[in-house]
């Protein structure tokens, strides 16, 4: 049986969501599983925030560029205004402060699900993004800086990723350097902007209108410059005139060296002029990027302000995983660990059923995944079927007094068995 489309133009997606079928679907969710996997084995719990906030509760832990991309709307039951999450950062700190402030800290809190976003408008940019991420609460500790980088990579390589760079920054550090400028806000935008994106040429042209000592306009080209491999800190170190960017110099000095005991710096770079992190943050920062794909499949850092705006103020770190980044970077690898899905499907020949009945039920109960195939049709229309929809083995039942024929669609290899050995679990289906 083949059922025929009836799309119309009118019922496509809206722009930035899309459908996951189930090849795809079975990808996310083994990414997903994957990487909840290794925040298990870090300690982490987890922790199921709500698809909709009270907006005035939400906005109190967004910074501005996420509070211009939040779908509002009217509640029309509590008749104020509510809100999707663009990010569970916030909920996780509005939880702890609300409803688990008898805990001992540090709180290890972990989590799973969508967020909305209002996206730009240009082709390819998603508004609504799967996450998986931790929060790490009540730890004022470059340690707990250091974990979450190296947890990260612990994920990574769990999902069988091979060439990756986890890109390290400190916001006090470009925050000390501004705060010499002593800028207007819109003027210390242009800067962040030209410095955000390497822009050297442009840097020069804004800062040529300024009045600023030899030592201090050097430290602000600099910038776009200071990316690479832990020799970066000390070219850093010859441009920091202030104790607030020293300060940070040295707690990424500190977190490389708890990363070498870790075992993973060779996968960490840094970069003292990425800026592209939340207005939340306030220390060390990272982003995780694949090789070939521009676009980061984790990233976070440390956001000691946050929880007080929710009334529980309490340092805390974290980072967050983009799933569908990583299911962009990780697509083709990933047939045979997510494309299989249905170990079985039974084919019954003859009009009694209750054989196949009986064996479904017996093989679900042993742990397989099964289905019958209740169409009438001929084998070869099911063998396409079961082909086409990734099934396993094709069970092929006739009475409980013949033997069932066992076909691996993956090599075409057939196998006679006995009714009863098959009821009785007595065989293997090999991987």
């Amino acid at each position: 049986m083949t059922l025929t489309s009836s799309a119309t133009p009118d019922l496509v997606l809206p722009k930035g969501v899309k459908d996951f079928l189930p090849l795809k679907a079975a990808k996310l969710e083994h990414l997903s599983h994957t990487v909840r996997g290794v925040f298990d084995q870090w300690g982490f719990r987890p922790i199921l925030p709500p698809a909709l906030e009270l907006l005035s509760v939400l906005e109190r832990g967004l910074g501005d560029g996420l509070r211009e991309r939040v779908f509002r709307f009217d509640d029309r039951q509590g008749g104020r205004l509510v809100a999707f999450p663009p990010d569970m950062t916030p909920q996780v700190a509005r939880i702890v402060a609300t409803r688990m402030q008898a805990l001992p800290l540090p709180l290890r809190l972990c989590y799973s699900g969508r967020v909305l976003r209002h996206a730009e408008e240009q082709a390819g940019k998603d508004r609504e993004i799967f996450q998986a991420g931790v929060e790490l609460i009540g730890l004022d500790s470059v340690e707990a800086d250091a974990e979450m980088i190296a947890m990260a990579i612990s994920a990574l390589k769990a999902l069988g990723v091979k060439e990756f760079t986890i890109d390290v920054g400190q916001v006090d550090f470009f925050r000390g350097i501004m705060d010499e400028l002593s800028l207007e806000p819109a003027a210390a935008q242009k800067l962040k902007v030209a410095i955000a994106s390497k822009d050297s040429s442009g840097l020069k042209t804004l800062l040529a209108g300024l009045e600023l000592s030899t030592e201090l306009r050097e430290a602000v080209l600099a910038l776009p410059r200071l990316f690479g491999g832990r020799e970066v800190l000390t070219r850093a170190a010859k441009v920091a005139g202030n104790e607030r960017s020293c300060a940070a110099l040295r707690q990424l000095e500190e977190v490389f060296d708890i990363l070498e005991t870790y075992g993973v710096e060779e996968h960490v770079t840094v970069d003292l002029g990425e800026l592209q992190g939340l207005d939340y943050h306030t220390g060390i920062t990272f982003s995780g990027y694949l090789s070939g794909v521009g676009r980061a499949v984790c990233s976070g850092g440390r956001y000691d302000n946050l929880m007080a705006r929710y009334g529980f103020p309490a340092p805390a770190t974290g980072f967050t995983f983009d799933l569908q980044a990583l299911l962009f970077a990780l697509d083709a690898g990933l047939g045979t660990v997510a494309g299989m899905s249905t170990d079985l499907l039974i084919f019954q020949v003859g009009g009694d059923k209750q054989p196949a009945q009986r064996l479904a039920r017996a093989l679900r109960e042993q742990g397989h995944s099964v289905a019958r195939d209740m169409i009438q049709r001929d084998l070869e229309a099911s063998l396409d079927y079961a082909r086409r929809l990734n099934y396993r083995y094709l069970l092929i039942v006739n009475t409980i007094d013949e033997p069932v024929r066992l076909l691996c669609l993956a090599n075409n290899h057939e196998l006679e068995l006995p009714f009863a050995t098959i009821l009785a679990g007595d065989f293997e289906l090999s991987n």
